[in-house]
């Protein structure tokens, strides 16, 4: 088959669609709200106002029928369009001429050396040789060696998933 020549101008008008759909889709929703929760409601006190010389009901919102399923569906239409175009944008699609920037210096790494012995908060012994944050010393602090006031804590120290230490979850009484 034939390939098709299109000229800059053909292409941009069969693009003005696709590319204005997200915004023209808030320019609504914005409109159609404005309209009915401002404009209309306005409009029909000034209606009977004119017509019958008072106020005698209240304007109902249109877009509220129905439980509100019309805002509930303009929000997860205009949610996935925002992001859609944020994946997109991501993906380096359309960004109006403007190039992201490529990474041409080469990522910093982290060292496989492990972390240096640390003081404790009395600054006189380092953490276990150094080795994970929270862990216990590897000497008593305790004054009579005892499980009591001033012994060194015996809980398990969990890491969550990025590896930092994570406080430990109190037994529950329905367990």
């Amino acid at each position: 088959m034939a390939e098709e020549v299109k000229s800059e101008s053909e292409k941009k008008k069969e693009d003005w669609m696709n590319s204005k759909w997200r915004p023209m889709m808030g320019w609504s929703y914005m409109l159609t709200c404005i309209c009915d929760f401002v404009v209309f409601p306005v409009l029909w006190s000034v209606l009977q106002a004119l017509t019958h010389g008072n106020v005698s009901s209240q304007w109902q919102p249109i877009t509220l029928q129905g439980a509100g399923l019309f805002h509930l569906a303009m929000g997860a239409v205009l949610g996935i369009a925002a992001y859609g175009r944020t994946q997109e944008k991501l993906g380096g699609a359309n960004n109006g001429g403007i190039s992201l920037p490529s990474s041409g210096s080469p990522t910093p790494s982290l060292s496989s050396a492990g972390p240096a012995p640390v003081a404790n908060s009395w600054g006189s012994q380092p953490l276990a040789g150094g080795s994970q944050f929270g862990s216990t010393p590897s000497t008593s602090t305790s004054f009579s060696g005892g499980s009591g006031f001033g012994a060194p804590a015996t809980a398990e120290v969990i890491t969550g998933y990025s590896g930092k230490p994570a406080p430990v979850m109190p037994p529950f009484p329905e367990r």
